[in-house]
């Protein structure tokens, strides 16, 4: 803040309102009541970064605040997670999104509230009623089991423990067990993962692609311009039907 002031003053501003600004520093500037009206009923929900080389979704808990660059979306569904990571979605929000210099941005007005969801898969389907659809639930049992899998990769048994958090409300921490540990998950990103993917997370994905193709009924060998076509034309199926 001096620092700040002194700049000012050289420049012949006020400084008065600057004061103010950061009396409360650690205050959130705005509090997103919608937000977290959202995600409160829920015990964790799906996260994204705006702006990445990969299209990655996440589990954050609801005691995470995400900043302006991380995209929250307010599901807890293993469906949701799996639609949303699978190919048809990649390639719908590498389309309709924007970028930055070589990093896609994902936008979510144009790409995640335009995206046909497999019928009786839509985000606004309550948790319920996936739970009564096996091809929901498929979905859901192939996108947990790719998640485990990178959770094993990114933090593998022996190489990592668990720390309380000495904050109440906060989730315990994963830290390295030890120095070696820590040399070996500096280098464990998703990051990493992705650039270099091995087999399991390739089947992983694949299983997750034809499950989510099944969702759709459509074949599993689409090509990308097959796969932008069909999802084009029931985006403007469902806008006719809600005219």
């Amino acid at each position: 803040i001096e620092l700040k002031q002194s700049k000012w003053k050289k420049e012949g501003k006020p400084t008065k309102h600057l004061d103010k600004q950061y009396e409360k520093w650690w205050v959130l500037w705005c509090y997103r009541p919608e937000m977290r009206k959202a995600v409160s009923p829920l015990k964790r929900y799906i996260g994204s970064a705006r702006l990445a080389k990969y299209r990655l979704f996440v589990w954050l808990p609801i005691s995470i605040i995400p900043d302006s660059q991380v995209v929250a979306i307010a599901r807890d569904d293993d469906t949701t997670f799996g639609v949303l990571h699978s190919k048809f979605h990649e390639i719908w929000s590498l389309k309709l999104g924007t970028s930055l210099e070589d990093r896609p941005r994902y936008t979510p007005k144009s790409t995640f509230e335009t995206f046909p969801f497999p019928k009786g898969m839509e985000p606004n389907r309550p948790t319920s009623e996936l739970e009564k659809n096996p091809k929901a639930q498929k979905i859901a049992e192939v996108a947990k089991r790719m998640n485990e899998l990178r959770e094993n990769w990114l933090n593998p048994a022996g190489s990592v423990k668990v720390v309380p958090e000495v904050i109440e409300g906060y989730p315990d921490r994963i830290v390295p067990a030890d120095k070696a540990a820590e040399k070996i998950l500096s280098k464990r990103t998703l990051t990493n993962l992705y650039n270099d993917p091995p087999t399991w997370l390739k089947n992983a994905h694949k299983e997750l692609d034809d499950a989510v193709a099944e969702a759709y009924g459509w074949p599993i060998n689409l090509t990308e311009d097959e796969i932008l076509e069909k999802l084009f034309a029931l985006n403007q199926q469902r806008a006719k039907s809600n005219k």
